[in-house]
């Protein structure tokens, strides 16, 4: 089976609909959506009401910290964050909201463990940016081959043997990586809403459960729309400079 793995949507409406073109395009079979839906972009209501079809049908859905922050206030986050996040809450309908709040923070289907930060403390929005904290990711999730997380805003692959330390390194977009069964593999499948690694296109991976493999994705998509509605919100216009150069 062939699983669309999307992270850190953050409500950009025209990035999460061009990778999902992109990934039917591919031959994605599944979804699963690793975390913060919401939080920085103009389409908080309209994202929503997409993945919600997408978990409806099937699709993995976890819990983000900018999913959480909206539901109880309780957050940690930038100042244009912490806009972004009240703005976010005053928009969303009693459903969407409930719909947030039953997300889990994690979910294990088959050999996989899907997680937005990492599984060692999955509540604590641990940010895994080295093979040190890719390991202990890997440690916490017992049983499963392949771990899936964001959180980070930019892609990159972890794997580690029995008696190995995690090793990383950075994939290239569209290069097939074959996931051999003799490592454990972690993947921060990179942003679809807010790449933060100087490109502007959206980032999403597909896995390909049958082969074994993993493919990482750029795909174009109208950011100066995703960045002007962010403007015609009142949102901070910091954010909108991030779409528009992919820092």
């Amino acid at each position: 089976m062939r699983v669309a793995l999307l992270a850190d949507v953050h409500a950009n409406l025209e990035a999460l609909t061009a990778c999902l073109a992109h990934a039917s395009g591919q031959g994605a079979e599944a979804h699963a959506f690793v975390g913060d839906l919401v939080g920085y972009g103009a389409d908080p209501a309209a994202v929503l009401d997409i993945v919600a079809e997408h978990a409806a049908k099937g699709a993995v859905v976890v819990r983000g910290n900018h999913d959480q922050a909206v539901l109880d206030g309780t957050y940690d986050l930038s100042a244009s964050a912490e806009k972004a996040v009240l703005w976010t809450r005053g928009r969303l309908s009693p459903p969407q909201l409930a719909f947030l709040a039953g997300l889990p923070l994690v979910v294990h289907r088959n050999e996989a463990l899907y997680v937005h930060a990492s599984a060692d403390a999955p509540a604590d929005w641990i940010y895994v940016t080295d093979p040190v904290r890719a390991g202990h990711s890997l440690a916490a999730a017992e049983g499963a081959r392949y771990v899936f997380s964001g959180h980070v805003h930019e892609p990159a692959l972890y794997f580690s043997g029995p008696s190995q330390k995690a090793q990383g390194f950075h994939p290239v977009p569209g290069v097939a990586v074959p996931l051999t069964p003799r490592y454990r593999w972690l993947a921060i499948v990179g942003s679809a809403g807010q790449p933060r690694d100087g490109k502007t296109e959206a980032c999403y991976a597909l896995f390909d459960s049958a082969r074994a493999t993993l493919t990482f994705h750029r795909v174009p998509y109208d950011w100066s729309t995703a960045a002007a509605k962010v403007r015609a919100a009142g949102l901070p216009d910091r954010l909108a400079h991030r779409l528009e150069r992919g820092v």
